[in-house]
Formats: C-alpha cells, structure tokens, sequence
C-alpha cells in the first residue's frame, strides 16, 4: 500500500512540474526586438515608439533594441532622436546600446529589422530562428522598404526617417496582437524556430 501510496505522489508531482511552466508561458509577454546596425538610433527610436503605443493599448508585449555591429565607442542613443521624440513629450531612457546575440535569438518572439542587410545578418548567425525574422515594413505593410539610416545627418533627414518609423512600428505592433501571435507565441513555437 505504501508502495502505490509513494508511486501515486510521484505521479502527481511529476504532472504538477510539467503544468506549472505551460501556465507561466501562457501569462509571459509576448517578446519584440527591433534591429539595425549599431543600436543607437532607428532601433531604439522603434523600441521607444512601440514601448509608447503597448503602454497605452495595454497590449501583453514587451520590447527591446539591439545591433548588429556594435561600436563599443558610440553606445547612447542619437541626440537628433532624442530631441524629436522630446518634442512630442516622449522620453528616450538613459540606455547603451547593446549587442544582438545567443540569448535574443533564444528568446524573442519576433525580430524585426530596419533593412534586408541587418535581417540577412540575423539569419546568417542563427539560421534556426530564420521564420520569426522580418523587415519592419516586410511585417508591418507586407511590401520590403528600407528604413533610411540617419546617422550623421541634419535634423531634418531624422524627421524623415522618425516619420517613416512611426506608421509602420504602430503597423507592426497592432499585427502582432491582431494575429494572435502573442497569445498562442505561435512563431516561438514552430518547429523551425526551436526554444
């Protein structure tokens, strides 16, 4: 009787362990990198964006920036953004920039690019997560425009480049909740897409 008694807690324990972390996965936010070249300015200012429209729609998302090709010497965030983004009452936190790597690949949900060059470089370095890397004008509007690069530039060419931002980081933001991807993680868990 012991025996059965002790077989029958372990059986129920051992169904415990495997539910509890079915129903975490279930409630976790559903995960959104946006990616360019050194993290410092049409990635963060797509991260600001897309942190301003989930706060207000009250959308189960959460958000991060990363480079592909860090410069360990150019690691805060371009002051032209950070003053638009200012003039329309929006914060850039105090950040560096940050590598893309092993543990974004493994645990984002959704990669989103600013060019075909940066999505090609993701895919290249992690084949595996290739069906979840997307342009952001390739997932938001389904058509490949590049998201133009103004580093360097006057002031006015990061208006340019903030307003072709804007529509298509709301496009993809609202995509991602209106196909259900982040309820069902459906693209974290195909078989091409391993955790």
């Amino acid at each position: 009787m012991e025996k059965s008694l002790c077989s029958w807690l372990w059986a129920m324990a051992l169904c415990a362990a495997l539910v509890v972390p079915q129903a975490d996965a279930a409630e976790r936010k559903f995960r959104i990198a946006f990616v360019d070249s050194g993290n410092t300015g049409r990635s963060v200012t797509s991260e600001v964006l897309a942190k301003q429209t989930i706060e207000k729609q009250g959308f189960n998302i959460e958000v991060i920036s990363r480079a592909i090709n860090l410069n360990p010497y150019n690691i805060t965030p371009e002051e032209h953004f950070v003053t638009l983004l200012g003039e329309r009452n929006i914060k850039v936190p105090a950040r560096t920039a940050a590598q893309f790597g092993t543990p974004e690949a493994r645990f984002t949900d959704l990669v989103l690019t600013m060019t075909e060059a940066h999505k090609n470089w993701v895919v290249t370095n992690f084949p595996d997560i290739q069906c979840k890397v997307f342009t952001l004008s390739e997932y938001a509007l389904g058509t490949n425009q590049e998201i133009l690069d103004a580093f360097g530039q006057p002031i006015d060419f990061y208006r340019k480049v903030l307003a072709q931002l804007e529509p298509l980081v709301a496009g993809a933001i609202k995509k991602a909740t209106t196909e259900k991807l982040y309820e069902s993680n459906k693209i974290g868990q195909s078989p091409a897409c391993p955790r």
